[in-house]
């Protein structure tokens, strides 16, 4: 798909595709293993958390609408040609993981309401999925429109069910004991999981910086609201799997409309952008046939395998793409260095290196603001050190 769409992408379009990127049965999932925390303690961590991570994503959104290029082709310009290459690949599978996780999830709570079958729960969101792949990002304005409010209603219904619904407060909590850090950590992990994606809708926008600021405090508000209706459940009605609390309730269709709903519209993101970064790597690939083929993949593998525990995931995603985009902000926003194209520019996927290694490190030390924002502060200060060493000078 060219970079410069005929009909750019308004604020609000960008603002609603973002909406739907944050309703998600996986954000929920991960807000309940905040709840040993107790709900001060939690909220805090949450806050902080994405704080952070949306910091980080409105960078990385930034630098793509500003170029109206792609998450993987301004990758390009930090790490070199066939140096990005390496990105665009490791986001190819990690969006093949989100789209599997994502449709398990979502199929596991539709069975949790209709108990059809997980795998018919999976055909289902996967072939919607795939419709809107085929509608296209600059068509879903009034589709988009009409899902996202009606899955702002039902979450509130949600909400309501789980903060006022005379619930015995104090539940038993289940699950380890989690350090304020790690909590933050896992605050963090959801939009940094969006950071080598984000550029993919904002290189189409027509007002790059509102566009980009929009998405990001559009996403970062739902995204809290999710964790929290997630640990509002573990804490005040000692249930984690939000489908039981919503069946218990009552609600049947409306149950089934948010699970559904809120998982196509998350996935596809995943599912589509999967496809715009393969053309990365074979420019004369359709990323929209590739988006297609991941969401079959996903689906298939939704089918066959358990994804019950995300946790080692969201910190793999976080030890790749944190330093990424701290040697990007610091090329961009602080080096300001120029648009020439090498092949590799070795200099930065060593200090890319370095910083998956920290990160890793960082992963055993307890750190009451997570890992990813201490591994990029070093990430960054080591560009600058190293741009001072070696100047301007790159090696192809």
């Amino acid at each position: 798909m060219d970079s410069k769409q005929k009909k750019g992408t308004s604020v609000y379009e960008n603002g609603l595709i973002w909406f739907g990127a944050a309703v998600s049965i996986a954000e929920i999932l991960t807000g309940t293993y905040l709840a040993p925390l107790g709900f001060g303690r939690g909220l805090a961590a949450i806050l902080l958390g994405h704080l952070i991570g949306c910091l980080m994503m409105f960078f990385a959104g930034l630098i793509g609408a500003k170029m109206h290029k792609s998450a993987m082709e301004t990758v390009k310009y930090s790490f070199g040609k066939k140096g990005g290459q390496l990105f665009a690949l490791l986001n190819v599978l990690q969006l093949l993981g989100w789209t599997a996780i994502m449709i398990y999830d979502g199929a596991l709570a539709a069975d949790t309401i209709f108990q059809t079958g997980r795998w018919v729960w999976c055909l289902v969101i996967g072939a919607l999925i795939v419709l809107w792949i085929a509608v296209g990002v600059t068509n879903l304005g009034k589709i988009n429109t009409v899902a996202m409010a009606a899955l702002f209603i039902l979450t509130l219904i949600l909400s309501r069910l789980i903060f006022f619904g005379g619930s015995d407060s104090g539940a038993a909590l289940g699950g380890e004991a989690m350090s304020f850090g790690a909590a933050v950590e896992l605050s963090v992990a959801m939009p940094l999981s969006w950071l080598p994606v984000i550029s993919d809708y904002t290189r189409a926008a027509e007002k790059p910086v509102k566009a980009t600021a929009a998405s990001v405090i559009v996403y970062g508000l739902v995204s809290c609201w999710m964790y929290l209706i997630g640990m509002g459940a573990a804490i005040y009605t000692g249930e984690s799997d939000i489908a039981v609390i919503m069946a218990r309730a009552g609600l049947g269709v409306a149950a089934l409309l948010i699970v559904i709903f809120s998982t196509v519209t998350t996935t596809f993101l995943d599912a589509y952008s999967a496809g715009v970064s393969s053309e990365s790597i074979f420019p004369k690939v359709k990323g929209n046939h590739v988006g297609i083929a991941v969401t079959v993949i996903g689906a298939i593998a939704a089918i066959l395998f358990p994804m019950d525990d995300i946790t080692d995931f969201l910190y793999l995603i976080g030890s790749v793409f944190a330093p990424m985009i701290a040697v990007q902000i610091a090329d961009v926003f602080i080096l300001r260095r120029n648009k020439t194209l090498l092949d590799f520019d070795w200099m930065n996927l060593a200090i890319w290196l370095v910083g998956f290694i920290l990160y890793r490190w960082l992963m055993t030390v307890d750190i009451p603001v997570g890992n990813t924002l201490p591994d990029m502060a070093a990430v960054i200060l080591l560009c600058l050190l190293a741009h001072l060493a070696f100047g301007g000078r790159r090696v192809s």
